[in-house]
């Protein structure tokens, strides 16, 4: 069964004849004639009550007409979604996050649903390696990323750039100023997680050192971000260096300047190539949201 067998045999019944159903499909009759035959021989029943005078739908006729309607409706509902998919607009956007300054991803979601309301986004937290390897894998249709410079397989779309800030004790003569430069930090302890935490960010703050011609020595273990800050206000001097993420906290005995010059990029990683429409859909919303 051809749905083309099932348009000629709704615009029969509709019209009322194979002649003005030929003229309603735009092709000659004989070619109505013929496909209207071969689906009633496969379906194994007479679909029209024919005579010279009149074409009349057959029992059969009748009951398989709404579920002809039905099988042509669903069809052209299937070729709109697909259309909508090629712009965009409908399908499954599968999106590796991370946790953004303040409401940044919400916001995002929220306003790419008032451009693609049937553009289904399902974000999945994963880790850094395992994003990265979704995407090209192609389980992952993008995922955004921090403080990475590049990585095989994949495009860096920068999207965001967020400050950094610098966190020692509140009575260190350095929080007189209300914008540090690492320059200033040279001599003090510098608390950063090890390397393999978070590959990107470790190499961005040592290269930023080097760059500046520093090299601060090492505080002591940096554990979680909250640990080491209530740290810094209790023990010896030093420093560590964070992003914002759910606003900026709020320690006793321990302040927080921006550091000068030195910013986070978050890009979104994609598949080599022209993005999809949905992803572009996406981009575009995110550099939106600030």
């Amino acid at each position: 069964m051809e749905l083309r067998q099932l348009t000629y045999f709704v615009a029969v019944a509709e019209e009322g004849g194979f002649g003005r159903a030929a003229e309603r499909l735009s092709i000659v009759q004989s070619a109505v004639s013929q496909q209207i035959g071969r689906l009633e021989r496969e379906l194994g029943v007479p679909l029209f009550d024919r005579s010279t005078r009149h074409v009349r739908l057959s029992g059969a006729g009748e009951r398989l007409l709404p579920e002809a309607r039905a099988v042509l409706a669903a069809a052209h509902r299937a070729r709109q979604v697909a259309a909508d998919i090629r712009a965009g607009t409908d399908g499954v956007l599968r999106l590796g996050i991370v946790q953004g300054p303040g409401d940044r991803i919400y916001r995002t979601l929220s306003e790419l649903a008032a451009v693609a309301p049937r553009l289904q986004v399902r974000p999945r937290r994963l880790p850094l390696p395992a994003r990265l390897s979704a995407v090209r894998s192609g389980e992952l249709d993008a995922a955004l990323v921090r403080a990475l410079a590049d990585t095989p397989g994949l495009e860096l779309l920068p999207i965001w750039t967020d400050p950094l800030y610098a966190a020692l004790p509140a009575d260190h003569r350095l929080t007189r100023a209300a914008e540090l430069r690492l320059e200033d930090l040279a001599d003090l302890p510098l608390r950063l997680a090890p390397r393999e935490d978070n590959p990107p960010f470790h190499d961005l703050i040592t290269d930023a050192c080097r760059k500046a011609g520093i090299a601060p020595p090492a505080g002591p273990p940096f554990t979680t971000f909250q640990e080491t800050l209530s740290d810094l206000g209790a023990g010896d001097p030093s420093w560590t260096v964070f992003y914002e993420v759910t606003g900026l906290p709020e320690i006793p005995r321990v302040a927080i300047r921006p550091l000068a010059g030195l910013t986070l990029t978050t890009s979104l990683a994609v598949p080599p190539g022209p993005p999809t429409p949905a992803v572009r859909h996406l981009l575009d919303t995110l550099t939106r949201v600030t």
